[in-house]
């Protein structure tokens, strides 16, 4: 089989084509504008990258979806700072953009997965949310932090129509909130603009205070990368056609904690590392007005908890990472990675 992963350097991605290579027989054809994300991958004889323009290299895109068997369209903007303060950008990338690959892969008859997001659901006010039940609430155009929920939503809606209409093979899946190495680069967060974890190990690294947003009490169910990996493969073996046409929550319902608790475990895994230790254990929290940090286009969701029943059901996969071994496992990357770099230097 022949994948082609447009948007490849990013986290999903990159950690995609490390799975893939790793354990299946499958070739990877992977695309995006750097590859810094991709050295693991780069000599393998069942991967090829092209560095490109996801917005003018319409000819070599469709060539390679003419000749590969998934297609997963992966590039958009995921990142609250940048959605918020970018929403046109948002807009044409997230939607624009990727409707063009979506026409493609019903034009060539070619199955399609693509990633929406837990962010759709909105304020839903389930307490769990289903795929195929729950209501996806937004709130007002004034609030641009909507954009990108909404550019989201509209493809699940577009995607769903061309299968209805047009035959297109397609399985969506909405992760929650995925952590793990190369979520973000310490470059975003020096700005502020990265998210939740690389945000907070880079802060205490640098003895910065933690900003808790609203003061850290929004609650999410935090998902191992590995975990939703696995579950991408599932989705992509297909067995027994599965998947096809359906949207699956890939999240862990028992990793649900607040922003805040998230910080702490960050701050423990770091003290448990002796040459960190020291900085950890002189981390402070600092509150902030939520206008303050992301502007008045910002709107905050208390609570996001999916179901996963159908994956359980339809995959036969479920979450296996507790939050606190996901956060050890972060945190054991990037000082990896920043030793490595300090290293190198020398």
């Amino acid at each position: 089989m022949k994948i082609l992963i447009l948007g490849a350097n990013g986290f999903i991605g990159s950690h995609l084509c490390e799975h893939l290579l790793a354990y299946t027989p499958w070739h990877v054809t992977a695309f995006d504008k750097s590859d810094f994300n991709l050295i693991k991958c780069l000599d393998h004889d069942r991967f090829t990258f092209h560095r490109g323009d996801f917005f003018a290299d319409d000819l070599w895109i469709e060539e390679q979806i003419i000749e590969s068997d998934v297609v997963l369209p992966l590039v958009g903007i995921a990142k609250p700072a940048y959605y918020v303060s970018n929403p046109v950008f948002t807009f044409k990338l997230d939607f624009e953009a990727n409707l063009k690959v979506i026409r493609m892969c019903v034009r060539h008859q070619k199955r399609v997965i693509f990633p929406s997001t837990s962010e759709v659901y909105g304020m839903s006010p389930d307490k769990e949310l289903l795929e195929d039940q729950s209501p996806l609430v937004l709130g007002p155009v004034s609030k641009t932090r909507w954009i990108y929920s909404c550019s989201k939503q509209m493809m699940d809606r577009v995607i769903a129509a061309y299968g209805q209409e047009e035959g297109l093979r397609y399985t969506l899946f909405r992760p929650f909130n995925w952590i793990g190495p190369r979520l973000d680069t310490f470059e975003d967060a020096k700005l502020r603009k990265a998210r939740s974890i690389t945000q907070m190990i880079y802060d205490i690294l640098h003895e910065r205070p933690i900003s808790l947003v609203g003061g850290g009490h929004q609650r999410r169910c935090f998902t191992w990368i590995g975990d939703g990996i696995k579950a991408l493969e599932a989705i992509i073996r297909n067995e027994n056609c599965v998947a096809d046409g359906e949207i699956f929550n890939i999240g862990n319902p028992e990793n649900d904690a607040s922003i805040k608790e998230l910080a702490l475990l960050v701050i423990h895994a770091l003290k448990d590392e002796p040459r960190y230790k020291a900085l950890a254990e002189k981390a402070t929290f600092k509150e902030v007005d939520p206008k303050e940090y992301y502007g008045n286009g910002y709107e905050d969701i208390v609570r996001r908890v999916p179901s996963i029943a159908k994956a359980r059901h339809l995959l036969r996969w479920k979450p296996e990472t507790s939050l606190e071994e996901a956060v050890r496992l972060t945190v054991r990357h990037v000082l990896e990675e920043i030793e490595r770099g300090s290293a190198e230097e020398k």
